[in-house]
């Protein structure tokens, strides 16, 4: 939990979170190495020196780093964990929801399990997608639309049998869509993260709530035109927050436009761990203020009521979290770890 200067308890849920395994032995081809060198690549060019990690830890830190980076060192109060296989990539799988069920199972009440799907699996996925929805009771799956699966490099959320995937997350009460529309990441193909699919499937799909990963970036603009008109699509942070430290004018123009365009409401923080760690990202977001000629041009603050909502609040009305009563649980577990 965020304390302000004032003393005033910020609730904090960290919205994109993963628990990957990339060791070397893990690696089915040269993509594994690829991909987790892009994301070590962003690591080193984005984090504070102090915050960043030998590519030993980096690509396998365990349970234990990451519960100490989220919940120890880290403001989190709670994080949701967002698989993604990339078994084309990786022998074990790179993030699956297995892999991040160990946290949630030790760690119940800090954890939302999210799952995921591949529409290229056809009916069999469907099959899997409740099978996994009755052993984890997932409320969201996070979609990767540049994962390679054998010859094909990539879908789109308008097929065909993405709109029967999104119609079984509907019936399976799995209403928070959470898809990765950011920048590309090696060997993955650019053009498979536009954010233009985002558009109809929001229409399709009124009952579900589409969160866009990395905002769109660096399809911002596209992003942001299509978010103002669908009510139920939403921006999450992660990518766009560490350029506060690097690139703060970069990170005003972002941020402005987001809350310009959609507003504080649909707005949701993630870390990206274990790109990112949580702390030093929250301590720059709240230290951050926009310059006064963006607020005169936008119209627009990041005041604290937005940054309480951005930070957990927003996350909190997705999956249906009671703050004032998660806080009352997680102190009584502080309190009976304490006492142990």
């Amino acid at each position: 939990m965020y304390k302000t200067a004032s003393g005033e308890e910020i609730f904090v849920i960290d919205g994109h979170t993963h628990m990957w395994d990339a060791a070397p032995d893990n690696h089915k081809n040269i993509h594994g190495k690829q991909f987790i060198d892009c994301f070590y690549a962003y690591h080193t060019n984005l984090s504070p020196a102090e915050n960043r990690w030998p590519k030993d830890k980096f690509e396998n830190y365990g349970p234990e780093a990451m519960y100490h980076d989220l919940f120890v060192d880290g403001y989190d109060d709670m994080a949701i964990l967002q698989p993604t296989y990339l078994k084309d990539f990786y022998t074990r799988g790179f993030n699956t929801t297995e892999q991040n069920a160990v946290m949630k199972q030790r760690h119940p009440d800090r954890f939302i399990l999210n799952g995921a799907f591949d529409p290229r699996d056809g009916e069999g996925g469907l099959e899997a997608l409740s099978a996994l929805a009755e052993t984890f009771k997932i409320k969201g799956v996070k979609l990767y639309t540049a994962e390679w699966k054998g010859e094909s490099k990539g879908w789109k959320l308008t097929d065909p049998w993405a709109q029967r995937y999104l119609e079984h997350c509907e019936k399976l009460g799995i209403v928070n869509i959470h898809v990765h529309k950011g920048p590309t990441i090696i060997p993955l193909n650019r053009d498979a993260f536009d954010v233009a699919d985002i558009d109809d499937a929001a229409t399709s799909f009124p009952n579900l709530n589409f969160i866009v990963e990395h905002c769109g970036l660096p399809r911002l603009d596209d992003f942001c035109w299509i978010a103002t008109q669908e009510s139920n699509v939403y921006g999450g942070l992660a990518v766009a927050l560490p350029f506060i430290h690097t690139r703060p004018g970069y990170f005003a123009h972002v941020i402005s436009e987001l809350l310009f365009w959609i507003g504080p409401d649909k707005l949701l923080f993630g870390s990206d761990y274990g790109i990112w760690t949580p702390r030093w990202l929250i301590d720059k977001f709240m230290a951050f203020e926009l310059p006064d000629e963006v607020k005169r041009e936008t119209g627009v603050d990041l005041t604290l009521e937005a940054k309480r909502k951005i930070l957990g609040l927003n996350a909190a009305r997705l999956y249906g979290i009671d703050v004032a009563a998660q806080r009352k649980k997680l102190a009584a577990s502080a309190s009976r770890v304490a006492a142990e």
